[in-house]
C-alpha cells in the first residue's frame, strides 16, 4: 500500500513540475510589446505659417476618443469592419494625450509667437481661446487607408462663447502596411487637423483683434 501510495506522490510530483516548466516556456516565448509614439510629420501641414497677435493664449483640449480606442493596444479594421485588438503593438502613451500633444506641437510650428497650454490647465492663466476636439471615427485598415474624423470647435475661454466649429474627415493611405505605417498615417492626418485649427483660429483672432482695435480708437 505504501508502494502505491509513493508511486502516486512521484507521479504528481512530476506531473506538477513538466506544468510548471511549460507555463514558464510559454511565458517565455511571448513576443515583447512594441511602442509607437505619434510624431510630428513635416510636409506641406507642417511648412503652414499663419499671423497671429503675438499675446494671444490657448487652450487645447480635452480630445476625447471613442471607448473602444481608450487602451493601449493599437486598435484596427480590416475590410469587413471587423475590428482587431493587437496584443503586442501598442501606443506608448494614450492615444488621446499623445493626439493632443502632437496637435500642441503643430500649433507651435504654424502660429509662432502664440502661446498654447495644455488641457487642464491653471485657469489662473489669462487665456484668450480654447480647442476642443472630438474625435468621431478613426478607423485604421493595416492594408488600406486610415481614416480621421474629428469635429472640433474654437471657444471663447471668458465666457465659452462657441466662436467656431467645423467636422473635417481627413485620409491617408497606409505605407509600409503594418503598425509603423499606420502611426505614420495617423501623425500625418493629425497634423491636417492642425494645419485647418491653425488657420481658423489666425482668422478669427486677428478679426476679434481688429474689432478691439477699433473700439479702442471710437
Amino acid at each position: 500500500m505504501r508502494r502505491w501510495a509513493s508511486f502516486y506522490q512521484r507521479v504528481f510530483i512530476c506531473g506538477f513540475f513538466s506544468f510548471v516548466l511549460s507555463g514558464c516556456v510559454s511565458a517565455g516565448s511571448s513576443p515583447d510589446p512594441r511602442f509607437y509614439m505619434l510624431k510630428h510629420a513635416g510636409g506641406e501641414e507642417a511648412a503652414q505659417k499663419f499671423n497671429i497677435p503675438a499675446d494671444t493664449i490657448t487652450l487645447v483640449g480635452p480630445v476625447d476618443i471613442p471607448q473602444y480606442l481608450d487602451r493601449p493596444q493599437i486598435v484596427t479594421q480590416d475590410d469587413k469592419g471587423m475590428v482587431n485588438i493587437a496584443q503586442f503593438d501598442r501606443w506608448g502613451e494614450s492615444l488621446d494625450a499623445g493626439i493632443m500633444r502632437l496637435i500642441i506641437e503643430d500649433l507651435h510650428l504654424m502660429l509662432p509667437g502664440a502661446t498654447f497650454e495644455t488641457f487642464p490647465c491653471n485657469y489662473a492663466i489669462p487665456l484668450n481661446y480654447q480647442i476642443i476636439v472630438e474625435i468621431q471615427q478613426l478607423r485604421g485598415n493595416l492594408k488600406g487607408d486610415l481614416l480621421l474624423v474629428a469635429q472640433w470647435s474654437i471657444i471663447n475661454a471668458n465666457t465659452q462663447k462657441m466662436l467656431f466649429t467645423k467636422r473635417s474627415e481627413l485620409s491617408r493611405q497606409v505605407s509600409p502596411n503594418n503598425y509603423s505605417g499606420l502611426a505614420d498615417a495617423l501623425s500625418k492626418s493629425v497634423s491636417s487637423l492642425s494645419g485647418e485649427i491653425a488657420q481658423n483660429l489666425s482668422i478669427l483672432a486677428n478679426q476679434i483683434k481688429k474689432q478691439a482695435t477699433s473700439q479702442e480708437k471710437k
